[in-house]
């Protein structure tokens, strides 16, 4: 996978995976994939609606998150990732949506050069923050 270069992890883990988080019962995430002719899935989208309790006009009210979009490398360039791209656009129209948002690694410069060829923009009025461990336990043991 491109954020975990190098990485290797079972099959069966990530189909455990797949199936127990992100396509399960509580999931909030709906998966849309890219195959070959033949069947063989080389690509993926995870997508969720989001809905905004502080924007209540209709064109900002509902947005689509695109969680993960990921194309086997040795499938990239030949047009699966704009495909999904593609799909997930026509999903997030289908239910009202009018953006998509994501977030892109600031090195990922294939990455970003292929969203901005979509037409997408940089949304340079807004930052990325993130809690990890130990902060994490220490702030939810605050009162």
């Amino acid at each position: 996978m491109y954020y975990n270069e190098g990485s290797v992890v079972s099959r069966e883990l990530v189909r455990e995976h797949l199936l127990e988080n992100l396509l399960g019962a509580k999931s909030p995430h709906s998966l849309l994939v890219a195959s070959r002719d033949d069947g063989t899935v080389v690509g993926l989208a995870a997508i969720t609606l989001v809905f905004s309790l502080v924007e209540p006009a209709a064109d900002k009210r509902r947005h689509c998150q695109l969680k993960e979009l990921y194309v086997r490398s040795s499938e990239r360039s030949q047009g699966f990732g704009r495909a999904l791209m593609s799909r997930v656009a026509r999903y997030a129209l289908e239910n009202c949506c009018h953006r998509i948002d994501w977030p892109v690694k600031a090195s990922n410069a294939k990455g970003i050069s292929f969203y901005e060829s979509l037409g997408a923009e940089r949304v340079v009025e807004r930052l990325s923050y993130r809690i990890s461990e130990p902060s994490m336990s220490q702030l939810a043991s605050e009162s």
